[in-house]
């Protein structure tokens, strides 16, 4: 089973950016997806993106976060932008099956905190 590992996350001001990175140890060829886990609440996907590079989002991310993936260094990435407090959360990625059904194992996730 290909292997996920996250990084980037950390503390931002309001408004800010973030880069993460979602890095297998494989290739892979399904769909990938960023998904969000805030205190207290359950995990949601917040963007989507296929072998081929189409790519859907979340509505409370749209028009600030972009997923995109380089598949030669089997990585995935989050371009967050205009970052606010409600992004706050633990950020995951994990290979999508049919109907958005996350497939692999959960890894560790990277802490994303937007605070002034």
């Amino acid at each position: 089973q290909v292997q996920l590992v996250e990084s980037g996350g950390g503390l931002v001001q309001p408004g800010g950016s973030l880069r993460l990175s979602c890095a297998a140890s494989g290739s892979i060829f399904n769909a990938m997806g960023w998904y969000r886990q805030a205190p207290g609440k359950q995990r949601e996907l917040v963007a989507r993106i296929s072998f081929g590079g189409s790519t859907n989002y979340a509505e409370s991310v749209k028009g600030r976060f972009a997923i995109s993936r380089d598949n030669a260094k089997h990585t995935v990435y989050l371009q967050m932008n205009s970052l606010k407090p409600e992004d706050t959360a633990v950020y995951y990625c994990n290979t999508l099956g049919y109907g958005n059904v996350p497939l692999g194992s959960w890894g560790q996730g990277t802490q994303v905190t937007v605070s002034s």
